[in-house]
């Protein structure tokens, strides 16, 4: 049964593939007809098959919708008012033209800490765009550090979801999971940012154009370097300060009023109107302008979205047909140490079911009672173990996938040369780490 089941995943994901790049369907109809034959072929019966897709899209969306929406609104006013082209000058400054990946990298790594991937990439994206438009390179030499940086973060680094969930899990030490984190994270994102950029930016040339966000700047009047640096933080900002704040010793009101400004949504929200003033009226930009500028950006939004919901559905029902428990009971079976095998059951999970969180927490419930009767496991790097595996081999049922192909404007066959094989690298560089680590400390 439970290699039938691998058979229809795999089939499955085939369907995904030739959809969108052989009968150039929609990647949201490829989805969704990979998910109906995925659920009937497993045997999910036939009421729940509707019910499992319309979850798994509504589990997605629900936090996400307001952060693509808003984030790509505060993008295109940092494109279009020049801000973003005064924050690319200042770093091609700065670093040179030669160390653009190395600032990019760092951009990605220290921003990417309090806030989602997703909202990093919709942050930091009008920034990448700006910069190839003034240094008239090729975008995966620009974007892939940014992307490195994120996700490294996002998938090892406390306070994101999947890494917060394991640690409570296996009961690990937060300080301690975020200091190894952060020394283990940044030697990964370095080979597979920079390093993997400068060799594979030689190699793939993408065909399309970034269709999301063309930078062509409305206003003639460029804003300052400080307030473009002051819009592109300020949600970050927010998001930093609802994390540090449980912290300190304010009163019940202040803290909820902080932890409500700091949700992505809401510092996101406060950030556009931040833009709407300095950007927009501040630039000489009237009201229609803005409105019109919002409503352009926000039409190819609805692509995105479709794509990422339709993930979602297909994630749902490789949870509910039961792919995930199987893949873990075939690995249980395996006598491997503890670390190797929250590594390895990570991965599994992450490459049939597509989300980071979802294998992070899964693989963590399935290897803490392995480890209950066990002595001398490093529980703070077998929480990192488990989120290196949980990043491996992004591909078609990945949201963060289709973000990057649809933003970047890469085909599906560019996607894999470029953004599969390096959250492949950043997996497979932090789990070394993690064995190194592992025989000192």
């Amino acid at each position: 049964m439970d290699m039938y089941l691998l058979i229809i995943t795999l089939l499955a994901i085939v369907i995904v593939i030739l959809g969108v790049s052989w009968w150039k369907w929609h990647a949201f109809i490829s989805l969704t007809v990979a998910s109906l034959f995925l659920a009937i072929m497993s045997g999910l019966s036939m009421d729940k098959v509707v019910v499992a897709y319309e979850s798994g899209v509504g589990s997605v969306l629900g936090h996400l919708v307001g952060i693509l929406a808003l984030g790509t609104i505060l993008g295109k006013l940092m494109s279009d008012s020049g801000a973003g082209m005064q924050v690319a000058d200042f770093f091609i400054r700065i670093f040179g033209e030669k160390k653009l990946p190395w600032a990019m990298l760092f951009a990605g790594f220290i921003i990417g800490i309090p806030v989602f991937f997703e909202v990093g990439l919709v942050i930091l994206l009008p920034l990448v765009i700006s910069i190839r438009k003034t240094t008239k390179q090729n975008i995966l030499l620009i974007a892939l550090p940014v992307l490195a940086g994120l996700s490294i973060v996002h998938g090892l680094v406390p306070p994101h979801p999947g890494a917060m969930t394991a640690i409570g899990i296996y009961n690990a030490n937060l300080g301690k999971v975020l200091l190894y984190s952060l020394i283990l994270a940044l030697p990964a994102a370095i080979i597979a940012g920079p390093v993997f950029a400068k060799w594979v930016h030689k190699r793939v040339i993408p065909e399309g154009e970034p269709e999301l966000l063309r930078v062509n700047t409305a206003s003639q009047k460029l804003p300052g370097t400080g307030i473009s640096f002051f819009i592109i933080l300020l949600p970050v900002v927010l998001m930093v300060l609802s994390v540090v704040v449980p912290f300190l010793p304010l009163p019940s009101v202040l803290l909820k009023f902080f932890l409500l400004i700091g949700s992505p949504v809401i510092a996101l929200l406060i950030s556009c109107f931040a833009a709407f003033y300095f950007l927009g009226y501040r630039q000489s930009m009237d009201k229609n302008v803005i409105k019109k500028l919002t409503d352009e950006c926000l039409l190819p939004v609805g692509s995105i979205i479709l794509i990422i919901g339709a993930g979602g559905g297909f994630k749902q029902i490789l949870i509910d047909s039961g792919v995930g428990t199987s893949i873990a009971q075939m690995s249980e079976n395996l006598s491997l140490s503890p670390i190797v095998l929250a590594f390895i059951v990570a991965g599994l999970i992450r490459v049939a079911t597509g989300s980071a969180t979802v294998a992070l927490t899964t693989a963590a419930g399935i290897v803490s009672p392995i480890i209950e009767h066990m002595s001398g496991v490093n529980l703070e790097l077998l929480v990192i173990a488990t989120g290196a595996g949980s990043l491996m081999f992004s591909h078609v049922n990945d949201a963060g996938f289709w973000l990057v192909k649809e933003y970047l404007g890469l085909t599906v066959k560019e996607t894999f040369k470029t953004w599969t094989v390096l959250e492949t690298l950043l997996s497979f560089i932090a789990f070394g780490g993690v064995l190194l680590f592992d025989m000192f400390v």
